[in-house]
């Protein structure tokens, strides 16, 4: 590969940074790469943390289950590339959500087109490109809605942007009770609580959200899956 050269050394808070067009990109990465490809660099993503994998998962879990419950769309988790724009860059989002209407920018290899909502859990290394880089990038190509997760130890906070009728994001009110109501899920909140705790519980959680008696068919649904 001709063209790709190193072009920022590999520290401990750093990701490796690789010069290559877009076509070298799409040969180069294998199916398990973490990386993304911004304006001809193509960014090497450091392994995961446990405390940053326990967040994806338990918003994965406790997403799919209430989209699966009410056939709101479809979930997809990293690693799965997203490309807004045809010309833009390839990002990989930790959790991207596309409603029903929208199922069609769903394809075998990618999301082609702005999906519904992002999630992105902050890392050590990602703090910049998640709340500047991605925030500017996912506004100007329309996605509807983000969320900024930290969950690293002594920094836990929840940011729930909204675009605004000019395009624009706007930070989203959180209740006096502490909860978040999703723009683009239906019926779906979250409580500040639940993100900030030490024991993510997805279960009581849904249990919340949906109900007891809603709660027993998602776990009738899990058991007929597994059958």
């Amino acid at each position: 590969m001709t063209t790709r050269e190193l072009s920022v050394e590999t520290t401990a808070t750093q990701p490796e940074r690789l010069r290559m067009t877009y076509e070298e990109f799409l040969a180069w990465a294998g199916e398990d790469t973490r990386a993304e490809w911004v304006e001809g660099e193509v960014i090497v993503f450091m392994p995961p943390k446990n405390l940053h994998q326990t967040m994806v998962g338990f918003l994965y879990v406790l997403l799919s289950a209430f989209i699966r419950l009410h056939k709101l769309g479809k979930l997809q988790v990293a690693p799965f590339e997203v490309k807004i724009k045809p010309d833009g860059n390839s990002r990989e989002p930790d959790l991207i959500f596309l409603t029903n209407e929208h199922l069609d920018r769903l394809t075998a290899d990618r999301i082609a087109g702005p999906p519904d909502l992002i999630i992105e859990v902050v890392s050590d290394d990602s703090t910049h490109r998640d709340r500047v880089d991605k925030y500017d990038e996912y506004e100007a190509g329309g996605v509807p809605e983000y969320w900024v997760i930290d969950y690293r130890a002594a920094r836990r906070r929840a940011d729930f942007y909204q675009l605004d009728r000019r395009g624009q994001y706007q930070r989203a009110a959180i209740g006096d009770d502490g909860i978040y109501h999703a723009a683009v899920l239906p019926g779906f909140w979250l409580k500040l609580d639940w993100l900030l705790a030490d024991e993510l519980d997805w279960l009581k959680a849904l249990g919340q959200i949906v109900g007891l008696e809603r709660l027993a068919e998602v776990i009738r649904l899990e058991a007929e899956t597994k059958e």
